[in-house]
């Protein structure tokens, strides 16, 4: 029979990483459980997952392109708007699920002893599962429209992971606020509207008044954007400082993410 020794909490009270791996059965079993219930009795079931970014490109691409014209950088425009919504939609849906799976998962949280960091982090299965096709799409768009990214398509993985790592960081503090305070899950979808129009996923920074460029460079989600649109459609690269940035951020998010969770964890069974 395995003995669990509950200490004190440390100075950082960081989770232990050997508890970590011994409970990765409760990831596998809360992802599966999370793509299977979600389009469980849906008409066009996992479908949804290809119609939503395509139509949100698509209005994007009739608002921004034919109604405003806005530039594009010289790509057709539904391949341009397409990428920045499947960058969003990573950051977005990881964040929005991350932060209200514990109250999802109340009973377990209340009755049964695990690592709870364990249930936000879970939630990036599904949601890199959903990127994932829609990727796929926009690449059969390449070959369609006859876009070739060139070698920055390598770093794609890379660029994909940081988003998943920021959107977690995040999602690790509003997961703990959540229980606590439920006016985050009233505010968080409102911020998070705000900030897609705010950055640039459907137009380019070029197309921003120089007088107010500079706000929209100094937003994370921009590295973001421009870093993975870089690799996918082969825009221009983001300048080193940016994407520097991006990996400081990404995972200075994430360490204040995992502390911030983990002092609070010890109120969740009584909270929640």
């Amino acid at each position: 029979m395995e003995t669990f020794v509950i200490e004190p909490p440390r100075r950082l009270n960081l989770p232990r990483w050997a508890i970590l791996w011994r409970a990765r059965d409760v990831v596998t079993r809360l992802a599966q459980r999370d793509i299977i219930v979600r389009y469980r009795q849906t008409v066009l079931g996992a479908a949804w997952v290809i119609i939503q970014p395509v139509m949100s490109a698509g209005v994007f691409s009739l608002v921004f392109g034919t109604v405003a014209h806005l530039s594009s950088d010289g790509l057709p425009y539904f391949l341009f708007s397409l990428a920045g919504t499947l960058a969003w939609n990573l950051f977005n849906n990881t964040l929005t699920r991350a932060s209200g799976s514990l109250l999802q998962n109340q009973a377990l949280v209340s009755k049964v002893f695990f690592p709870r960091i364990l249930v936000p982090i879970s939630t990036a299965a599904s949601t890199l599962l959903d990127f994932g096709v829609g990727l796929g799409v926009a690449i059969i768009l390449l070959f369609v429209y006859g876009v070739n990214p060139g070698w920055p398509v390598l770093l794609l993985p890379v660029w994909s992971a940081l988003i998943a790592v920021i959107a977690i960081g995040v999602g690790l503090v509003t997961a703990a606020m959540t229980v606590k305070y439920r006016d985050v899950g009233y505010v968080l979808p409102w911020a998070t509207q705000i900030l897609l129009y705010a950055s640039p996923v459907a137009y380019t920074i070029s197309s921003v008044p120089s007088g107010l460029r500079w706000v929209f460079e100094a937003n994370p989600i921009t590295w973001f954007l421009e870093a993975f649109r870089w690799s996918l459609v082969g825009t221009e690269a983001p300048p080193l400082w940016q994407i520097g940035g991006l990996v400081v951020f990404a995972f200075g998010v994430l360490f204040v993410g995992v502390v911030y969770f983990q002092s609070h964890e010890r109120e969740f069974a009584d909270v929640i």
